[in-house]
């Protein structure tokens, strides 16, 4: 049996992960969902809490971790200076510094099994992380490029230990945020900026965290996919 703990799994991107896990081997923790465990990413500790409140109902191993929980939320340059400063703090407490200690206590809980059994991080990042975003969205794009060197300072410090680590970077993923923002940006627009033809589905990116908790080989780590109808090629 393999248990996860997976984050931002009530709707879009993390419920398609949740549904893509629904196999009788693999028990998932979810996080702001009915079934799973509340956690307000804003407040500095709700990860810890977070963690050891799944490390308990998961009888005191987790083997994989997905990060995903995030928001994506305009700050414009010209806001007054100090609520501009609040919320690109807002963002990194969520994105990355969440996300960060949860790969520290993962990471953590892995050197301590017993066998050198290691254990598997997924980071959800963004395309923002390579390419940009809009001048509205600095701090997310930051925050995203943060998890994904995150990840690989995690992959290249830990492999030895068997915690593997691995990221992807969805471009515009079809949920109600990615909708809003489409709308706003003028839909046709920015759809012919993706090659494809179309921004991605939930589904798609779940196969590709599905693949990279479960069978990924461990000379993958530090890898990053790409999920964004090639709007971006590396």
């Amino acid at each position: 049996m393999i248990h996860i703990l997976l984050t931002g799994s009530s709707r879009g991107i993390g419920a398609a992960i949740a549904e893509a896990l629904d196999r009788p081997d693999i028990r998932v923790i979810g996080h702001g969902t009915a079934s799973g465990i509340p956690a307000d990413f804003a407040q500095p500790g709700a990860p810890q809490a977070l963690w050891t409140e799944a490390l308990d109902r998961l009888d005191g191993r987790i083997d994989v971790l997905i990060n995903n929980a995030g928001v994506f939320e305009a700050n414009p340059v010209d806001r007054p200076h100090d609520e501009w400063v609040a919320d690109w703090e807002r963002t990194m407490r969520i994105n990355l510094t969440a996300s960060a200690e949860l790969c520290r206590l993962a990471v953590a809980h892995f050197q301590q099994r017993a066998g050198g059994k290691g254990g598997r991080i997924v980071n959800i990042a963004s395309r923002a992380a390579y390419r940009g975003d809009s001048p509205a969205h600095w701090h997310y794009a930051a925050s995203k490029a943060g998890m994904v060197a995150m990840t690989k300072s995690i992959a290249r410090g830990y492999a030895a230990q068997n915690i593997l680590a691995f990221a992807i970077c969805p471009g515009f993923t079809m949920t109600g945020m990615a909708e809003d923002y489409l709308e706003s940006r003028g839909g046709d627009k920015l759809l012919a900026d993706i090659p494809l033809g179309r921004v991605a589905q939930p589904e798609e990116v779940a196969i590709a965290a599905r693949f990279l908790a479960l069978e990924a080989p461990p000379s993958m780590t530090g890898g990053v996919i790409d999920v964004n109808g090639a709007s971006y090629v590396r």
